[in-house]
């Protein structure tokens, strides 16, 4: 318990630090722990919201999305080693014979960069340069969802996009990751994906969802899904040990990148 006289700016920078180990906050449980009431704290909340610090929900907190939202060729132009080897990791679960439905995305293109030459199987995908890539192997058939294309991530969404996903019994599903939250589950930065990625969820056999450790706890505007969804999550080594048992928790099975590898 603390002094109701503390510095706002030093409480604020407490409630920071709570957040970072807790993944989350609440207004009540932050108005007992400062003694202090919870217009007080639900006043912290919007200055630290306002100073872009926190991302305010009902009732109390999240983290910031660690990613700002970088559009799509940014991204793929960004030499990210750990991306890579993340992508190489996933493509090992591709089987000959199966029909694979691609998210869009730059990890979900590396993945698709990083298959077997000699790999045999469909390939699903709302992503035109995802469907190029594919094209080049010469034992993978490519369908390419139609749609609007939207320019931030170079894909297509609508009725056409969601008809062609919503008619597909998939065997396996590389899922985009904007962020995903243990709690507040998948989320994305644009809506129009929304239901593009449900459809493509509900389509699936299995969904494997592959993302660096910076995007687990991180919550974008749009939820998408429950994490439950997920059957596979491929991250990084190096995360805090709190983070991915969250997940292992609900069910998931967690693969952690080899530092070896």
């Amino acid at each position: 318990m603390h002094s109701a006289i503390e510095l706002p700016s030093l409480r604020r920078q407490k409630i920071l630090l709570i957040l970072e180990r807790d993944g989350k906050v609440m207004a009540s449980e932050l108005s007992q722990h400062f003694a202090v009431s919870e217009d007080t704290i639900r006043r912290d909340l919007a200055e630290l919201d306002s100073a872009g610090l926190v991302q305010r929900v009902h009732g109390g907190a999240l983290p910031r999305p660690k990613d700002t939202g970088k559009d799509f060729y940014t991204r793929v132009n960004e030499t990210d080693e750990v991306k890579t080897r993340l992508a190489q990791l996933a493509a090992r679960l591709v089987q000959d014979g199966q029909i694979v439905m691609f998210d869009s995305g730059s990890t979900t293109l590396q993945i698709a960069r990083s298959l077997p030459v000699d790999i045999t199987i469909t390939a699903v995908t709302a992503s035109p340069m995802i469907a190029i890539t594919l094209a080049e192997y010469k034992g993978i058939k490519v369908i390419l969802a139609g749609g609007q294309l939207n320019p931030a991530t170079m894909s297509a969404s609508g009725h056409e996009t969601l008809r062609l996903f919503q008619g597909i019994k998939a065997d396996l599903l590389f899922t985009g990751v904007c962020a995903i939250h243990p709690e507040v589950g998948i989320s994305s930065l644009h809506f129009d994906e929304v239901p593009v990625k449900q459809a493509m969820l509900d389509s699936a056999a299995h969904v494997v969802a592959v993302t660096t450790a910076d995007k687990l706890g991180a919550v974008e505007p749009f939820v998408v899904a429950p994490c439950g969804r997920i059957h596979t999550l491929i991250t990084e080594h190096h995360v805090a040990s709190g983070d991915v048992e969250a997940y292992r928790r609900l069910g998931i099975e967690v693969v952690q990148m080899d530092t070896a590898v």
